[in-house]
């Protein structure tokens, strides 16, 4: 390494963007954190800035962000504090960043991320939403500045690992028959479809096997999260519907596997920690420590693995149709999810009407065409307002 990179981590109050702080700091020699953003987790934020030091600190609010700016004179950091959706694609885009960890949760990522291909920035992508949502734009806006795009969703960055070695000319020409991705199944992969209706968030956020924040714990119980990676991978890797399957796997040591032409199948395996992405992903071409214990295989004694049941993970058959739809169908299928979500967060609707109030909305709004951000927004804005008629109120109750 010539000089250290600096790296600006969106949604660094999450478990992702904490994850990348941990390896960050790890190697004060490779990484900086440079910039530091959060919505308005004030407190945590604060923290943060005053552990790691960076250069720019944002947050949502400017009331927030002017409580922050004194917090941080008065504790003696030199911290730059930035308010407002602008903030997050000035940090974005800032010339002297290297890297961007694209860790914020949902359609909020999508313009800072966006910002970070069009200033051609070594993206760390673990917001899912921002690529389901509008991926004819970004992909374009990375192949024409020629940033680096890297998958930090652990399944993607397993299918990543195991096409390391490929060359141009996509999956066929490299002999590739499917990509595996495996998902746990989430806490009620057994559970009574009847008794699903009593789920309370609480429950819904207890995933079995991995540490994430509510929305996506949510979506990992539904196998929303994997419909989404469908979505993803097919872009990611070029990969047609039929060149994508997926496997219910409880205990998340294998995180995806490749299927070769010749019989051959690669895994990448590992303890469910998302900082060994992260770090794969960080140093990438090269491998560094990520404070993950070694795998040990002989206590965990086997691996199972199950075909996913499409009438329990509704979602699951529902993005294969959306992927085959195309346009602007993806956008109305995360907006909507995200609606949903957030209802049921709220104790609003059930736990068994997340995937009615998705359904719903996609019968309500025609998928258009994703040529351009403005009609990726206006299809999200317009299954917004979907999901929320679905719900029985309107948008302005949104939470």
């Amino acid at each position: 390494m010539s000089r250290i990179q600096n790296v600006a981590v969106l949604g660094a109050t999450g478990s992702i963007g904490r994850s990348t702080l941990d390896v960050i700091a790890r190697h004060p020699g490779r990484f900086r954190a440079f910039a530091l953003t959060a919505n308005a987790q004030l407190d945590e934020l604060f923290e943060l800035a005053v552990r790691h030091r960076p250069r720019f600190a944002a947050l949502a609010g400017e009331r927030e962000a002017r409580a922050l700016r004194e917090r941080l004179a008065a504790a003696g950091c030199p911290v730059e504090v930035l308010s407002g959706p602008a903030a997050l694609v000035t940090v974005a885009a800032h010339p002297e960043v290297d890297a961007v960890m694209a860790a914020i949760v949902g359609a909020a990522g999508l313009a800072p991320t966006l910002a970070a291909a069009r200033a051609a920035k070594k993206i760390l992508l673990a917001n899912k939403e921002a690529l389901v949502m509008a991926a004819p734009v970004f992909m374009a806006a990375v192949r024409e500045s020629g940033a680096a795009l890297l998958p930090i969703d652990s399944e993607h960055n397993a299918v990543f690992q195991c096409l390391s070695q490929a060359r141009s000319g996509g999956l066929a020409a490299n002999g590739v028959r499917k990509i595996v991705l495996t998902g746990s199944g989430g806490p009620f992969r057994s559970r009574p479809l009847a008794a699903l209706a009593a789920v309370t968030p609480d429950e819904a956020c207890a995933h079995p096997t991995w540490r994430m924040g509510r929305k996506i714990s949510v979506d990992s119980a539904t196998m929303m999260n994997k419909a989404l990676e469908i979505i993803e991978a097919a872009w990611l890797f070029g990969a047609g519907a039929e060149s994508i399957e997926v496997l219910v796997h409880p205990q998340s040591v294998v995180h995806s596997m490749v299927t070769y032409a010749d019989g051959s199948v690669l895994a990448q395996l590992g303890n469910p920690d998302m900082r060994t992405p992260i770090a794969q992903a960080l140093a990438h071409p090269d491998r560094i420590d990520a404070g993950v214990a070694a795998l040990d295989l002989a206590r965990i004694g086997g691996l199972t693995f199950e075909a996913p049941d499409f009438a329990r993970f509704r979602a699951l058959a529902l993005g294969y149709e959306v992927l085959a739809a195309g346009g602007t169908a993806p956008a109305v299928f995360n907006a909507a999810n995200e609606v949903a979500v957030a209802a049921f967060l709220a104790r609003d609707l059930p736990f068994d009407r997340i995937t009615d109030v998705i359904e719903s909305t996609l019968a309500r709004i025609a998928a258009g065409p994703a040529g351009s951000l403005a009609e990726v927004l206006e299809a999200d804005r317009l299954a917004r307002e979907a999901a929320h008629r679905a719900l029985g109120r309107p948008l302005s109750a949104a939470s």
